[in-house]
């Protein structure tokens, strides 16, 4: 009940190729490379956060306070997702 409202942008590979080309560079974009979350819940510590403060949630990965953030809105961007080891271990089964 104490927990705080916050954006959330999951950023992810910008391409969905791993060596696109520059000939059709447009269609190898991954349409996926972007997900905003508007109303995720953090501890109510980060309400402080300045813009560059970085954090780790648990199973999520690593965050940064956006620069656009203000103290009624909260912006976290995610700068690098956890691996998850499980699903790899899922997909050789």
């Amino acid at each position: 009940r104490h927990a705080l409202s916050v954006q959330i942008r999951m950023y992810d590979r910008l391409f969905s190729t791993p060596n696109p080309t520059k000939a059709d560079f447009i269609q190898q974009l991954n349409p996926d490379s972007l997900k905003v979350v508007d109303k995720a819940v953090v501890e109510p510590s980060i309400a402080e956060a300045k813009p560059g403060e970085r954090f780790q949630f648990e199973r999520l990965g690593y965050f940064c306070v956006d620069p656009d953030s203000s103290s009624e809105d909260l912006i976290l961007n995610r700068t690098i997702a956890l691996r998850d080891t499980w699903a790899k271990i899922s997909r050789k089964k």
